[in-house]
């Protein structure tokens, strides 16, 4: 199983392993991570798991679609990596990705 890095805005961090075919916000869900509350269940409808992809793993996170490019244009402190992790599948080649998440989610 993939390991899932998650960094909070204080700069500590959470471990994970995930299955393969979950989305990021749900591993987060699952685990108990701070900062990624998933409020609509990973419909891309609320964009309370709004994240960062590490710089060096955005190629592997993909590209966000029209759906999740529009609930990004209300998130909070939006940078170019910003990405909503209910949209993010977790692939064999994820392993060991940084997540990050914005103060505003705290």
């Amino acid at each position: 199983m993939p390991l899932i890095i998650y960094k909070s805005h204080d700069g500590s961090t959470q471990e994970v392993h995930a299955e393969v075919g979950t989305s990021i916000m749900q591993a987060a869900v699952d685990n108990g991570i701070d900062g990624i509350l998933g409020e609509c269940g990973g419909c891309c409808s609320c964009a309370t798991c709004h994240c960062y992809i590490d710089p060096a793993w955005v190629a592997k996170a993909g590209e966000p679609d029209s759906t999740e490019t529009d609930m990004l244009d209300c998130v909070l402190e939006p940078q170019e990596t910003s990405r909503l992790s209910c949209q993010v599948i977790i692939t064999d080649e994820m392993d060991g990705i940084i997540i990050a998440m914005p103060e505003s989610q705290y």
